[in-house]
């Protein structure tokens, strides 16, 4: 596969560091995005370079317009295009509070970070996509959209990060419709319980639920690594799946069954 290069946002740590990863294992050069943490962002990028890639890391938070226009800047900059896209950043709201208790600013936080920004990331790396040449597959490029299975399962006590999930799965049928025709494929990776710091607080309830309670909430009876996100992404940007776009893929051990 010739190099191709990659924009991971929210790459420093968990998923996005796991899919960093992957994709280092293909060869490629990533834009590794943090919002705050540079010691963690150099530590992926040291992570990419043993893997086999290369890189550099890009502060940005996703939620400013200013920022999301400087890490397509910098990305094209230092790569000459942009081959993948992968909306990855985003945050859990601080307190888990009751639906009749929740309160705007976490709602207002929530919604830029995990929505908004990818959303107006995506215009400004699918005009820069346009702009390319097609690659040796065809593609000007693929934006990879990282869900969660909050798309479609109520979490009372968190309502507003299950809208902006459910949001950004309907993010990424839309620009899949719109830019098909121009040779961008548009896919959704849906997680499923996954080890990283986000749920490290749950960390106890979730062990009793994928590996004591009997069935277990996923008939794949171990917690999710970012490196299973990783892979999938990493086989998008390989072309595994080229007659494909707006695809939802559940890496979830199963928990997306329906099971009595």
């Amino acid at each position: 596969m010739a190099t191709k290069t990659a924009l991971v946002t929210g790459s420093s740590r968990g998923i996005g560091r796991g899919t960093a990863v992957e994709l280092a294992r293909a060869g490629t050069r990533i834009a590794i995005n943090y919002a705050g943490n540079a010691e963690a962002a150099n530590e992926t990028l040291a992570l990419v370079r043993a893997a086999g890639g290369d890189g550099f890391t890009l502060q940005g938070d996703v939620a400013v317009a200013a920022d999301r226009e400087r890490l397509v800047a910098e990305t094209v900059a230092r790569f000459g295009r942009i081959d993948l896209l992968v909306n990855n950043a985003g945050v859990a709201p601080k307190v888990r509070a009751d639906l009749l208790d929740a309160g705007e600013e976490s709602f207002d936080r929530l919604f830029a970070i995990n929505l908004k920004g990818p959303f107006f990331l995506s215009q400004l790396a699918a005009k820069q996509m346009l702009r390319q040449e097609p690659d040796a597959e065809g593609f000007r490029g693929r934006i990879v959209n990282i869900t969660s299975i909050s798309v479609y399962t109520a979490s009372v006590n968190r309502g507003d990060y299950c809208m902006v999930k459910a949001g950004l799965a309907m993010m990424t049928k839309l620009f899949a419709d719109r830019l098909a025709r121009d040779g961008i494929n548009v896919y959704e990776i849906r997680p499923g319980v996954i080890a990283t710091d986000m749920t490290g607080a749950v960390k106890e309830k979730y062990d009793k639920l994928i590996l004591q309670d009997q069935p277990g909430i996923t008939p794949i009876r171990r917690w999710g690594q970012p490196s299973d996100i990783g892979r999938a992404v990493r086989a998008i940007l390989e072309d595994r799946f080229p007659f494909s776009t707006g695809a939802v893929f559940d890496v979830d051990g199963g928990f997306h069954l329906h099971r009595l």
